[in-house]
């Protein structure tokens, strides 16, 4: 029975409660044998630039520890989003999601040329957010991740206009040998089986120097069957049909992966710590389903899947000057995403509906085979430069700040191939290629930044901060048909010879530069010693870009400005954690990226909207061994202008006839309330420590698109919800767990889109399920 059915709403959270509530008896039985304290630990941040506790630093944040990482079972980027109820995610495949916050998105497509993201992903210190989106980073010895929501833009600036994600690695250390490993094998429901590998290892070299090495090896089976079809183009009358491409379970994936990091405590106030990550994910065909062809199945008919190859060389040194901490965090990213992805639907649906077939012949003129593929290289290179120095934390006016340089390059190569295509209607020097996209874009940002807090009393503290900012975009290169094709965009708009290697000719060389600010005011009321309440105004950013049709003037930087009050309380002795924030945000003059004419991506600034939002989460230490937890977040986002297409003397206006959407539409992606609660219990078993666990996850509905007219032809997004369920055994060093993702096998939408232009191909709509039921045993020891 599909999950997305309202009666199973209730049926789901029926049994999540159920199984709350057998772990309830279970602990209820062995209560009277429980003795000693119980209380929650002590969770530290670094969200501030500095080591703090969670509960006394003035910001919205959740923050997922290694015990939580580990307990359970989050591997990479979809499982840890599953429990962050103010984050949400657009994605494709792996290696290819968006990250949202608060409910600021407008529904981006994520192409080359499109806006920058609105969430910044940091790994330790350094920023990973490449331009189409965040590294998927394989989630092993982990510290924790950090979700800070709301603008971030005093200390985080550029790209983190939404809110911040942090990975934190575990560091080196000089105290002692440690290591550990873990095996896991698991299969999924409906596919194939997998496995996972892991392992780390903690040594000191001498009594200052010391190295953590950390390697990882996943296959996860595949569960998406491409099934046989024929399609026959009316221009041409050429039927043809994926034979060739026909395989059940097609969509694996390989992750390998390994971590150096080395600590040099130089005399004693510096630590100098560099560290190479570097990571590749194989991925093989598509992570979407056709429903009109059954759960779990579609037609495609060319070779799909990625081979994507990361690398980051990152240094922090940290240190004293007299009695000011002083920090320089750089790192240098490189990634390269080799891929193929199917293109035929738009190659059918454009020939059905516009007769483009008869413009895709041989050199004779006859009408070919007009099938389409594309064959892409997308290479990343990010810099990042930060120095930053901080005043004494026990002084009554204390501050932060420094300066920040960022650069990112995206070379892009996007070959959109007809086999049979005649060569004198090709791309110059690309056979056979329709379409050609050889462009290079860099973006460059600089800030200095600063915050200083001042104690008015014991218990009042005002804190302000500003950072100022300037940004720099640049596209230039090709895109476009061959010379004798008979359109005029290509070729004959080119006014120059090459800029871009390997390009036939220059069509595209545009800049944009921006400079502003985005600062912040923080009022914190210390109640006492367990409990705070704050007042924050904050504002983020985002720079601005280039648009490659001519027609399209660039899309200036979008702002979001942030009134929020919120809380951190600790009550019974530590026994209780209950943090919540409200807020209200105004994003004026947003960013939208949408496929417009000929599927072509443009930006444009789409007028305001607003965020209303609460967001809440909750620890109980019940007594010794059972903790419950969980979080929530209920978010109201609507236009409160019209979007409007119209351009007048450049701009874009807000008062049109018939707007793409009007005043008040839902802006999309997030759902309104998105919600978590998991149950734990752990006893000792004979000579053995044994544990349950039961965790479940539901959210609302949602929309893929920002237009009304779209929304309808894509269709919404329902409300689904998962249980996710566990057990397992651990004794001296060792530990043996079985796991259960997704208990029910419940069906949810991640994502629904069309290959093209949606008024083209509405028809052919795709959905990204989460993955399917997928069960596991682990075997882990520590040493």
């Amino acid at each position: 029975m599909a999950l997305n059915k309202p009666n199973n709403r209730r049926g789901l959270w029926t049994t999540a409660l159920l199984a709350s509530s057998m772990l309830t008896g279970v602990a209820a039985q062995a209560q009277q044998a429980q003795t000693g304290s119980v209380a929650l630990e002590e969770v530290v941040v670094t969200a501030q630039k500095r080591s703090e506790n969670l509960q006394d630093v003035p910001v919205s944040i959740q923050a997922l520890g290694t015990k939580t990482l580990e307990e359970r079972q989050i591997t990479g980027l979809n499982d840890y989003v599953k429990f962050l109820p103010s984050v949400s995610i657009q994605t494709t495949s792996p290696g290819f999601s968006s990250v949202f916050m608060r409910g600021v998105v407008s529904g981006d497509n994520a192409n080359h040329s499109g806006p920058l993201p609105t969430v910044g992903t940091y790994l330790d210190e350094q920023p990973i957010t490449t331009i189409q989106g965040a590294l998927d980073v394989h989630i092993y010895d982990i510290a924790r991740v950090e979700a800070l929501s709301g603008p971030q833009g005093t200390l985080y600036g550029a790209s983190s206009m939404a809110g911040t994600v942090r990975i934190i690695t575990n560091k080196p250390t000089t105290a002692g040998f440690s290591a550990g490993y873990d095996v896991e094998a698991n299969t999924i429901a409906h596919g194939d089986p997998g496995y996972v590998v892991e392992g780390f290892v903690n040594q000191p070299i001498s009594d200052t120097v010391a190295v953590r090495l950390v390697g990882w090896a996943e296959h996860d089976g595949g569960y998406i069957d491409n099934v046989p079809q024929s399609r026959t183009f009316p221009t041409s009358g050429v039927t043809r049909n994926n034979a060739g491409q026909v395989k059940n379970d097609y969509n694996d994936v390989d992750t390998y992966g390994a971590r150096a990091a080395l600590r040099i405590e130089a005399g004693e106030n510096w630590v100098i710590t560099p560290t190479i990550m570097g990571q590749q994910q194989k991925v093989h065909g598509l992570f979407a389903f056709d429903p009109s062809l059954g759960d779990l199945k579609v037609a495609h008919y060319y070779p799909e899947g990625s081979n994507d190859k990361w690398g980051q060389a990152a240094l922090t040194v940290e240190g004293k000057i007299s009695n000011f901490d002083v920090v320089y965090a750089g790192s240098y990213l490189k990634r390269t995403v080799d891929s193929s992805s199917d293109y035929n639907d738009y190659a059918f649906f454009y020939d059905t509906l516009t007769t483009y077939g008869q413009y895709y012949t041989d050199n004779a003129g006859n009408p070919v085979d007009p099938s389409q593929y594309i064959q892409a290289r997308d290479g990343y290179t990010k810099q990042s430069h930060e120095i930053r120095i901080s005043s004494p934390q026990e002084n009554r006016v204390r501050f932060v700040g420094g300066v920040f340089y960022q650069q990112q390059k995206h070379d892009i190569f996007q070959n959109y191939k007809i086999d049979a295509l005649g060569t004198d209607f090709s791309v110059t020097g690309y056979p056979h290629t329709v379409w050609l996209t050889k462009q290079k874009r860099v973006d460059e940002d600089q800030a200095a930044f600063g915050e200083v807090a001042f104690d008015i009393t014991d218990k009042l503290t005002l804190t302000g901060g500003i950072r100022f900012f300037k940004a720099h975009n640049t596209l230039k290169g090709f895109f476009g048909f061959g010379i004798d094709f008979p359109f005029s965009s290509g070729e004959k708009q080119c006014f120059g010879p090459p800029v871009v290697a390997n390009s036939p000719c220059t069509n595209l060389d545009k800049s944009i530069k921006e400079k502003g600010n985005s600062p912040k005011v923080n009022l914190t009321y210390k109640i006492d010693p367990d409990k705070l309440v704050y007042a924050t105004y904050s504002e983020g950013f985002r720079p601005g870009g280039i648009n490659r049709r001519g027609t399209v003037p660039p899309y200036t930087a979008d702002f979001l400005k942030n009134y929020e009050l919120g809380w951190k309380t600790s009550w019974l002795e530590n026994r209780v954690r209950w943090n919540g924030a409200a807020y209200i945000e105004d994003w004026k003059d947003f960013q939208v990226g949408l496929l417009g004419a000929n599927s072509l991506t443009e930006v444009h600034n789409a007028g305001s909207a607003r965020v209303k939002g609460v967001e809440t989460d909750i620890n109980w230490a019940v007594m010794r061994g059972w903790t419950v937890s969980g979080s929530a977040a209920y978010t109201s986002a609507h236009l409160t202008q019209n979007f409007c297409l119209t351009l007048v003397n450049g701009q874009q206006v807000t008062n049109c006839p018939n707007p793409e959407a009007p005043k008040g539409s839902v802006l999309p992606i997030t759902p309104k309330f998105k919600a978590n609660l998991t149950s734990r219990y752990e006893w000792d078993w004979g000579e053995y420590r044994a544990h349950v666990q039961a965790a479940g996850v539901y959210q609302t509905g949602s929309w893929t698109d920002l237009r009304l007219i779209e929304r309808e032809l894509i269709g919404r997004q329902k409300a689904y919800g998962v249980l996710d369920l566990t057990t397992g055994v651990d004794r001296d060093s060792w530990s043996v767990e079985l796991f259960v993702k997704n208990a029910f096998d419940k069906r949810a939408s991640l994502y629904r889109y069309a290959e093209c232009n949606e008024s083209i191909c509405g028809n052919q709509v795709y959905q990204v399920p989460n993955q399917p039921r997928f069960m596991g045993i682990k075997f882990g020891q520590k040493f």
